[in-house]
């Protein structure tokens, strides 16, 4: 977060991709709402996407980003690839946008918006809109589409971000204990985190006692683990807002015998997935790996809806690269490629034969799909 993390020729490529698909589109220009977004197409790495971010892109010159006046100093420091125009607290990222527009001859043209982001307002886009002549249509998904393939840069940042992760869930596990308090093993987790270079995730460490393993988001209290009870970490080290989760669940005291065949269930079911990525394959057809091996196990009744997610880029309060979850789903067609980066969760809780649930950062690069996350999958008792 104290830096630009990207080269000059990367914005460069990246943006010059970006046009291209948008004269494809026979759009004059775009307008860039996502945090995600904004941060690929300018390596603008701080805490202030709470407010909008307005990033104009037009065929030729200096994309314009838009944002509140005392953001200057940040932005003139980190971002060389885009001019700064401010807005007072008296006005919106919307009514300077409109003049940005209206200065570089694009007031009445044909124009993209990112309808699809929590970095825009439904008040705000239409104050934009209202303010101009243009011709407006939906351009969500375009720059989502092209962070999907991950450059050298970006796989250099995931794989510093994998060691931070486990760095950190290394400490939590060695943390947890009969006795141990919810807070202890969290300070423990967090503070690895920090020293071993992490930046601030996403979202998470989610670390949580047993009575409440079905809470998808929510993480530590002020209770005490229990031996017999099982622990379950969930989190992701970040380095410039690039992510590697993984998830493991902790037994203390010891594991009961139908919790340890989950455990090879969950493992072999993994192995399915990563054996399953590669260049061409469907997105479905993952997911059917997945499936086969919970259903040869006679779990066929046994219900999920994702085996893994897309991941890299991701501004709070999310790991998985906007408001949306791009999955491995039994629906989805998405062509898997070279240089994705996953989340492959294999998940494995309430089937009424046990529960378990491990998960790895993946990368599909040139020689095939690898583990960036190495933390023993376990079982894990302490």
């Amino acid at each position: 977060m104290d830096r630009n993390p990207f080269s000059e020729a990367e914005i460069a490529g990246r943006l010059a991709r970006l046009r291209t698909l948008l004269a494809e589109r026979n759009l004059d220009a775009g307008v860039f709402a996502s945090p995600e977004n904004v941060f690929y197409l300018t390596g603008l790495d701080h805490w202030g996407y709470f407010t909008p971010h307005l990033l104009v892109v037009a065929h030729e010159g200096l994309p314009v980003l838009v944002t509140r006046a005392n953001e200057r100093s940040t932005i003139e420091n980190r971002v060389k690839a885009a001019e700064f125009r401010s807005h007072s607290d008296s006005e919106t990222a919307g009514d300077v946008a409109a003049r940005v527009l209206t200065d570089l001859g694009l007031a009445s043209k044909r124009i993209g918006l990112e309808y699809w982001t929590a970095g825009i307002s439904h008040g705000l886009a239409l104050a934009l809109q209202s303010q101009t002549d243009a011709k407006w249509s939906d351009v969500s998904g375009l720059v989502d589409k092209m962070r999907r393939v991950k450059s050298a840069e970006e796989q250099a940042l995931m794989r510093r971000a994998a060691k931070v992760t486990d760095a950190a869930a290394g400490a939590a596990i060695a943390a947890i204990s009969d006795g141990a308090s919810e807070q202890d093993v969290a300070a423990e987790c967090m503070s690895v985190m920090i020293r071993a270079g992490g930046h601030v995730p996403g979202f998470g460490p989610f670390i949580r006692p047993g009575a409440r393993l079905r809470e998808v988001h929510t993480t530590w209290g002020d209770g005490v683990y229990r031996k017999g009870e099982s622990v379950f970490i969930e989190l992701s080290g970040c380095v410039s807002r690039y992510h590697a989760p993984l998830g493991r669940l902790v037994h203390i005291g010891h594991i009961k015998d139908e919790d340890l065949a989950m455990a090879e269930l969950s493992a072999k079911a993994f192995d399915a997935v990563v054996k399953a990525l590669r260049p061409g394959a469907i997105a479905r057809e993952v997911f059917a790996a997945w499936r086969a091996v919970v259903d040869d196990a006679g779990l066929s009744n046994y219900y999920r809806q994702q085996c893994g997610y897309l991941i890299g880029v991701g501004q709070p309060p999310s790991w998985t690269g906007g408001n949306s979850v791009i999955g491995l789903r039994p629906d989805s067609e998405i062509v898997i490629e070279t240089g994705m980066s996953f989340h492959i969760l294999s998940w494995l809780m309430g089937t009424g034969r046990g529960d378990d649930f491990v998960s790895n950062t993946v990368l599909l690069g040139d020689g095939g799909a690898e583990l960036l996350t190495l933390t023993p999958a376990g079982p894990i008792v302490r």
